[in-house]
Parts: C-alpha cells; structure tokens; sequence
C-alpha cells in the first residue's frame, strides 16, 4: 500500500532577531530549526502518533504539514502531490482532503455562530453551495454521537467533550483522507477522553480516514495508534509499531517517557526513570546527541558525537549510542 503522506528531510526554521539587529550583532545565522531533517509515513487508514515534552517540534511539524508554517527544506507529499513550496490558492484544494482538529476547541469556534453553521462552514468556504447544510449538520452531528438540536446551541454552550465532537464534526465536513488532531484530549475528564479517542477509532472504522495524533499523553497513544514517533528538541529520537515501543523502548528518552506514563494497573510494578534538568534552549543546542545532557546512561562518545539511526526490528528505529533492550 503506497503511502498517504510521505514526509522526508523536513526542517523548519524560525528567525531569532531582524535582519538589522544580526548586523550589528554579527550574527550570521539569526535562526533557530524548530524541526530538523524529519522523516516519516502515513498510510491510509493508519493513526500515528507524535509524542514529545512541550517545546519538542511536534505541533510545529504537524503545522508545517497543514500548509501554516512554511518549510525551510525537505519534501511533504500527500496523496502524491509536493506540499511543501505549494501557494495558498493551490493549498486550499488540498485542506478538502487534510483536515485538523484543534487543540482548544471551543477557542477555535467562532463564538458568534451556531454549530450548525460551524460545522457547515467548510462548504460554504469552498464554494459548495448546493449542499443542504441543514441535512449535512443533522448527518454530521449524529457521525459523532450529537443529536440535532446541538446545530441550534453556541460554542459557550457546549461542554468540553461535546466541543470536541463538534470540532471532529467541522474537520470531518469534506470527508478528508487525514485529520490531524492536536491533543485531542487536553483538558478532559478521563472519562470523556476515553470517549473521544473510542469515537476517533469508531469514525476511522467507518470511513477509513488516517489520523495524525499530537500529544504528550502517552496512554491516548497506546489506547488509538498503530505506530508512534518521539521527538526530542525537533528531531525524531525514537519510531515504530506503539505495541513494540511501549513494551521495548530503545533510546532513555523513549523509556523515561513511558515510566512517567501512570500505571492502570495498581497492582502492577512501576519502575521510573528520572531524567534530571530542563530542556536546552534551541540556540544553544547541546553537542553530540542532544540528549546527553540529561540522559541516566551518558558515556564519553555520547557528549561529542551524534548517533545515527538504527534499526531495531523491521520499522523501528532509534537514535542512541547505549540502546536499550537490546538482549534478546
């Protein structure tokens, strides 16, 4: 099955001053890689999850991918045509098939509009204005479990979960190939986030849309994806089938992550990892691999050297000198 979306050797870059002030500065390269030569792919149907600490370059390369940050290098392709470079009319036929669910839902809706009207607006902005928006709010609403009457109520009047039904109602309008959906469930009580993520996989079942998930919430990644990807200060560190990953991580990141995940399980042992220090800042990124700094397993090679990729089984790869989980 050929891919969906094929992102390779993507970095996105960020100026740090104006051109006037590196002058007098003499800064030569007033930049800071927000997302550095980044590569993944997302086949049909599939959900993968991006995972990282707040400030990693995850919501940074899925808005790269959505067309809202523009790319310095590298090349997004989806549904086999070249986004990266693409103009904004062109873009706009692609947001038909790429759409994305927003991290505050209830701040992404226009407090002045019925959800009705919100979730039909995607019509209205490209042109298809022989729909009967009344009938295709009704068929929305009910594709995420809301009756109806919810097209007459205001984004004010909505409880945090019922925002996000609307909100996967609106990015569901087109009948996308992919939604990307931004910490789909921040903000939730444990119970309706169990909700969320059952009617993401219910909706996925049905229409086979492939989902690109963004959270630092580890157990919405193992409860819905198929394979996730942890980025660290921009880069990918770690990635593979979720399954295999949560039960062997191979880099420290990974493993500190995921012991920092609660347990379900009371009755379960729990060994944590700590990781000590703050993430360094992108202007002054640590030599060799940029984990060393705070990693429990730094050696001599670690502080001077940056690891390469490897491979670990078939589609999972890491970055670390000192793997982990190696034995067989």
């Amino acid at each position: 099955m050929s891919a969906l979306l094929e992102v390779s050797d993507v970095r996105v870059r960020f100026r740090t001053m104006g051109p006037l002030a590196a002058l007098t500065r003499r800064v030569h390269d007033p930049y800071i890689d927000a997302v550095c030569n980044v590569s993944f792919q997302l086949a049909p149907g599939e959900t993968v999850g991006l995972v990282g600490e707040s400030g990693s370059g995850k919501s940074t390369l899925a808005r790269a991918i959505a067309g809202l940050v523009p790319v310095h290098s590298g090349s997004i392709r989806f549904a086999e045509q070249e986004l990266s470079g693409l103009g904004q009319r062109s873009f706009s036929r692609v947001r038909r098939e790429l759409a994305l669910m927003f991290q505050d839902p209830t701040g992404s809706l226009s407090p002045r509009m019925k959800v009705r009207s919100l979730i039909t607006e995607p019509y209205r902005i490209h042109g298809m204005r022989d729909r009967n928006f009344r009938q295709e709010a009704k068929r929305l609403l009910e594709m995420v479990g809301l009756s109806a009457d919810f097209g007459d109520r205001y984004p004010h009047q909505l409880s945090g979960g019922q925002a996000r039904r609307v909100g996967l109602a609106r990015a569901l309008a087109l009948d996308p190939q992919l939604i990307i959906a931004d910490e789909p469930t921040a903000g939730l009580d444990v119970s309706v986030q169990g909700e969320v993520l059952n009617l993401l996989a219910r909706i996925q079942a049905e229409t086979g849309v492939a989902i690109l998930i963004i959270t630092h919430n580890l157990n919405v990644v193992r409860h819905i994806t198929d394979r996730m990807a942890i980025m660290y200060l921009g880069r990918f560190v770690e990635i593979g089938d979720t399954d295999e990953i949560f039960e062997r991580p191979r880099h420290p990141y990974t493993e500190a992550l995921l012991s920092a995940s609660p347990e379900p399980d009371p009755d379960a042992q729990h060994h944590r990892v700590e990781i000590h220090g703050e993430v360094p800042s992108l202007m002054n990124r640590p030599t060799g691999c940029e984990f060393h700094n705070r990693c429990p397993y730094i050696g001599e090679r670690c502080k001077n050297e940056a690891p390469a990729f490897s491979q670990a089984t078939s589609g999972h790869f890491y970055t670390c000198h000192h793997p982990l989980n190696t034995s067989t």
